[in-house]
């Protein structure tokens, strides 16, 4: 476990891949060039969190094919995608194909629930079955058995047209690199009995009091006394300011002075409690996840990078977890 003493094993980063939505192509594009920066500067893995209906990357799968094109190492990765936006079969299909083009370097994390804005979207999205659809723990297992190979048809023979009773391609090795989205001690606590992975990110559901990283790490707790050997990785927004320039710095405390009323207690109906940004020099941000219950008990992580940003800030900000913040937490770069 990554104390002073203990390295971090893996880096990596989460990003939403903002563009234009009057011209798209240049941001994806960026997107892109981050993804390949980010292996060449040694990075574990690079994560793409859904934006549906929204100018961020709504189809990950997309762009991790494209990503796989790029690089040769890196691993590729979604934090989460929602499976009630999904057909599961689709899903596995779509994974499995570009985790065999990309050489297994894909984890699908996902997450289950009613899609966000879901009475303005059900009809569309859903315009016969809305009301009949399931969005629990029950859609999960459709995509791992799915995913896993297992059985969803009859094989056999029509005329001249073959066909198998799993998914096509299969891609071995795909199930054990899935990752469960969970931010309340239930979810935690489910994924480990399901044998899955698990993403932990900068907002805990649920919460009765207002030590977020007391919380985390009370379900990063309750995950691996189950499933010891599961994989835990953290992703807290965390951004470095070693090489960034004067407005870079004061743009990166305005960004995170904002967001800081939502931390200082549980937010709506479901009680959402956000972890505070961590801005500052490599060293004083090592100091504060060192003392973090949470960070304390994972040796990956997928730092994400803050929403709305240039490029030039992104490029900074990857640059210096890599070459300053990793070496910092004992990691190595990879490759």
């Amino acid at each position: 476990m990554p104390t002073a003493d203990v390295p971090l094993r893996k880096l990596g980063f989460l990003t939403i891949g903002t563009f234009d939505g009057d011209d798209p192509r240049p941001g994806m594009e960026a997107l892109l060039t981050q993804i390949q920066l980010g292996e060449d500067l040694g990075f574990d893995s690079a994560w793409l969190r859904h934006r549906h209906l929204q100018h961020g990357v709504s189809s990950p799968v997309a762009i991790m094919a494209a990503a796989s094109q790029r690089t040769s190492r890196i691993e590729l990765g979604t934090a989460v995608t929602p499976l009630a936006w999904e057909n599961p079969l689709r899903l596995a299909e779509d994974l499995a194909t570009v985790d065999l083009l990309s050489g297994g370097r894909v984890n699908p994390g996902i997450s289950v629930g009613p899609p966000m804005r879901w009475d303005d979207v059900k009809d569309v999205l859903y315009p016969d079955t809305a009301d009949v659809e399931d969005f629990s723990y029950t859609r999960v297992d459709r995509f791992l058995r799915a995913v896993g190979g297992e059985p969803v048809a009859t094989a056999g023979t029509q005329g001249i047209e073959v066909f198998s009773d799993r998914v096509q391609p299969h891609s071995p090795g795909l199930r054990e690199r899935v990752w469960y989205g969970a931010g309340s001690l239930r979810s935690a606590t489910w994924a480990a009995e399901q044998g899955l992975n698990l993403l932990t990110s900068s907002v805990v559901t649920g919460a009765t009091g207002t030590d977020f990283a007391a919380i985390q790490g009370e379900q990063i707790a309750a995950y691996l006394d189950r499933n010891p050997d599961g994989r835990v990785s953290q992703g807290l927004v965390v951004v470095p300011t070693d090489t960034a320039t004067a407005a870079q710095r004061e743009k990166y405390a305005a960004y995170a002075a904002a967001r800081l009323p939502r931390t200082r207690e549980p937010q709506g109906p479901g009680k959402l409690l956000f972890a505070p940004d961590l801005v500052g020099t490599s060293e004083q941000i090592a100091e504060q996840l060192h003392a973090h219950a949470g960070f304390r008990q994972v040796t990956e992580v997928a730092f994400a990078l803050p929403f709305s940003f240039d490029h030039e800030d992104y490029v900074q900000i990857l640059t210096d977890t890599a070459t300053r913040l990793g070496p910092a937490l004992g990691w190595q770069p990879a490759g």
